[in-house]
């Protein structure tokens, strides 16, 4: 081989970059709002040819489709036309593509607002005035006061054991709820408190005060009727 004669370009793989370069360590460092598009493509390829890295791979899709414009409409054939995509590669960006196309057309549905115990109570009475155990369950409201998530927590009898504050607020915070209406049964019919639902009432209201997220009350469901411990001026 003469000087004037070079070896070709070692292609830079992924194993060469060091770790916390990589675009998986990154978005389980940073969240996948800190990755390029190319390195987001490249993590749903996850590799290369033996001539270029993935991430040289994903450099050449975005230039061969005008970044994600084209991407978006392309068919199996003209993805699979690219040197390095074969079939099950293809498939994976569309599907990844439908699935944010779908996102994108996404609609809230119409929210229940609760306005008033009243409102809580029917929202939920006829879910819950025939169940035969006690079920403790949470709706998680929006600024507005839009029920934005319902979950039953626990079931049987209430006691502050049981309902632990932890697992009422983590549900909270996972929604970003602006606040809390909670609800539980009597399956006697008969929606009296109880001691302990004033005692389990009092630790929730203080839980969220501290963490910034009302309780804005606590209904007991009974047969066809219902006590707002708020109303009753536990709250």
């Amino acid at each position: 081989m003469t000087n004037d004669q070079q070896l070709p370009a070692k292609p830079i793989m992924i194993r060469d970059v060091p770790p916390h370069d990589r675009p998986r360590e990154r978005m389980i460092a940073n969240g996948p709002q800190s990755l390029s598009t190319h390195e987001l493509l490249a993590i749903l390829l996850r590799t290369g040819t033996k001539e270029e890295s993935v991430l040289q791979l994903s450099n050449r899709i975005l230039n061969e489709f005008e970044g994600l414009r084209l991407l978006k409409d392309a068919s199996l054939e003209e993805i699979t036309s690219i040197h390095g995509i074969g079939s099950a590669k293809a498939i994976q960006l569309m599907a990844a593509v439908e699935i944010g196309r779908r996102i994108g057309r996404l609609k809230y549905e119409d929210r229940f607002m609760i306005r008033s115990p009243e409102d809580a109570a029917n929202y939920m009475m006829e879910e819950m005035r025939f169940l035969s155990q006690e079920h403790f369950v949470c709706l998680y409201l929006n600024t507005k006061n839009q029920v934005m998530h319902k979950q039953t927590l626990f079931i049987g009898s209430l006691n502050a054991s049981i309902v632990h504050p932890r697992e009422v607020f983590k549900e909270a915070f996972r929604r970003s709820a602006a606040s809390i209406v909670c609800l539980h049964n009597h399956p006697s019919g008969d929606p009296a408190p109880s001691r302990e639902d004033i005692d389990v009432t009092k630790r929730l209201v203080e839980c969220g005060k501290i963490l910034g997220i009302d309780v804005l009350d606590h209904l007991i469901i009974g047969e066809k009727k219902y006590v707002s411990l708020k109303e009753k001026g536990y709250l």
